[in-house]
């Protein structure tokens, strides 16, 4: 590939929503990346100047390393349609499904992918009646955020008010939902076809935001140890998973396989993390996928208007 050809790059990081402090991590890494690769990239935080800034710039094509609100939630995507920038990711539609984790679950139970069971709530809500549906412990967390921030788990029925309380002061939408107890997995996709698992072991408690970023105790294992049957399996589902909510481009889904080896899926990422800890980065490395090559590539597979089309097959 020709670098030239891919224009001038801007690399989209830092932003507004509350996972700003990783979309800096992120973005600075895709930025080096970009750089070492010899194309013509530059940082932009669009909570420090206008986007139109983008088009007085002059640049080509953008590369999205903002997560949560206002980068992962369709807005973004929204707003570089209108400008005619083709950007890297999932479109306006299914960044918004994705990142909401509600309507992600209606749509997955629609089309026979198994999800843990869940009770929507708000401040009028009956905490005790959700957790004699859902049973102890379960999750608490805002329905539309990311890097579990403001999750919660609940063992019993005293910590339900705290919990919820911490969920809300991130969204107005708030999801009670079961606990699975088994292996936490993720299928990252690139260009529509799975990489390698990636099996999360946690020295202690969840894998929260603190396990996610930056603790060294938490393991990882690539590929995931399964079967080469049960591997597949799972690739093939969560590939469903993905297109059924019509990500394109990349991105991750998270799931959790259970004592009798079935899966339930958590959640589609449409803007995934590319730090030092992040999880895409690790699966590809397992495929033979460096992280410039890995960069380079989710950019040249940037887009502008979109439309959804293909056959979607149920594996």
């Amino acid at each position: 590939m020709n670098m030239h050809d891919l224009g001038k790059v801007a690399v989209l990081m830092g932003g507004r929503s509350a996972e700003r402090e990783i979309s800096l991590k992120s973005g600075h890494a895709v930025l080096a990346a970009l750089q070492r690769s010899k194309v013509d990239a530059h940082a932009f935080d669009p909570a420090g100047q206008p986007l139109e800034n983008l088009l007085k710039q002059s640049f080509d094509r953008v590369f999205i390393a903002l997560h949560g609100r206002y980068g992962e939630d369709g807005s973004i995507q929204g707003a570089l349609e209108l400008m005619d920038l083709p950007y890297t990711g999932s479109g306006i539609l299914a960044s918004a499904l994705a990142m909401d984790k509600w309507r992600t679950k209606m749509i997955w139970q629609a089309c026979g992918i198994s999800t843990p069971d869940y009770v929507m709530l708000d401040a009028g809500s009956d905490l005790r009646e959700a957790a004699n549906r859902l049973g102890f412990p379960l999750i608490i967390k805002p329905a539309r955020e990311g890097s579990t921030i403001g999750l919660s788990k609940v063992d019993n029925e005293r910590d339900l008010q705290s919990a919820y309380q911490t969920a809300a002061r991130y969204d107005s939408l708030v999801m009670a939902e079961q606990f699975v107890q088994g292996i936490e997995l993720t299928a990252a996709i690139l260009d529509d076809m799975p990489l390698p698992l990636v099996r999360i072991d946690v020295a202690a408690g969840l894998y929260d935001y603190q396990a996610k970023y930056f603790s060294d105790s938490t393991r990882y294992t690539c590929p995931g140890g399964l079967s080469e049957i049960l591997t597949t399996r799972i690739q093939e589902q969560a590939l469903y998973a993905h297109r059924i909510l019509g990500c394109v481009g990349w991105g991750r889904v998270d799931l959790i396989l259970d004592a009798n080896e079935h899966p339930f899926f958590l959640e589609a990422n449409t803007s995934p993390g590319m730090t030092d800890h992040s999880l895409v980065p690790m699966a590809a490395y397992a495929a033979g996928i460096s992280f410039d090559e890995l960069v380079v590539r989710i950019l040249s597979l940037s887009h502008g208007k979109q439309n959804l089309c293909g056959t979607i097959t149920n594996p």
